[in-house]
């Protein structure tokens, strides 16, 4: 069993994830082979909370070029959790 801090990277801080703050849904980046059993305990370990569901997305690398050289960006995966009414996360609020 990983540890909560081993599974959410951090949280994703953009226009459309500020959007779905409105709508008791928190978007964090996880790591790539967590489950949603995994994020989900470790969400209502850390943050003392109650989730309702979570949805996972993996984002594929894209390919990038410096000069002549070809690489790739990395893989991520992030987790859209949505929470119980009248519950929230304290460090989305303020930003």
């Amino acid at each position: 069993m990983r540890k909560p801090q081993d599974v959410l990277l951090r949280p994703v801080i953009s226009e459309k994830s500020m959007g779905l703050m409105e709508e008791n849904k928190y978007t964090f980046y996880v790591d790539t082979k967590a489950n949603k059993i995994e994020i989900k305990n470790a969400v209502e370990k850390l943050f003392k909370v109650t989730v309702l569901s979570v949805n996972t997305i993996t984002v594929k690398g894209k390919m990038k070029r410096l000069g002549r050289t070809q690489g790739l960006t990395p893989t991520r995966k992030k987790a859209i959790v949505t929470l119980k009414p009248g519950d929230k996360i304290e460090i989305f609020e303020g930003l």
